[in-house]
C-alpha cells in the first residue's frame, strides 16, 4: 500500500487529530518505512510456524485466596478531599445530567 499525504490526512481526520503540514510530512515518511517493513514479511516462509498469541511461554500464576483484614473506615477516608465524607460514604461532584 502506498502511503502519501492524502492517506495520512484521512487517517488523522478519522482519528480527529489535527496535524500541522510538517507533521503530515514526517508521518508520511515514517509510515512508508513501517509499511515497507510489513511488506517484507510477505517473503517470510511461515508454513511450518504454528499460530500463537505470544512467542514467550505462557503460564498461569495462581495463588490461594487468603482472607485478610480490610482497611478501617478512617484509613479509607484519610485520602478523601476535605469535606469529601458524608457519613460512611464519599461525597463526589454530580456528574450526571438531567434528561428531558
Amino acid at each position: 500500500m502506498a502511503i502519501d499525504r492524502s492517506v495520512v490526512e484521512k487517517v488523522a481526520a478519522l482519528a480527529r487529530i489535527a496535524l500541522t503540514p510538517e507533521e503530515v510530512e514526517r508521518f508520511t515518511g515514517q509510515l512508508q518505512v513501517v509499511m515497507g517493513a510489513v511488506e517484507r514479511l510477505k517473503d517470510v516462509d511461515t508454513k511450518d510456524v504454528s499460530p500463537s498469541a505470544s512467542v514467550l511461554p505462557v503460564r498461569n500464576v495462581m495463588r490461594e485466596d487468603e482472607v485478610r483484614p480490610g482497611l478501617a473506615a478512617d484509613e479509607v477516608f484519610a485520602n478523601a478531599p476535605k469535606g469529601g465524607r458524608d457519613g460512611e460514604f464519599f461525597r463526589v461532584q454530580q456528574v450526571l445530567e438531567e434528561r428531558p
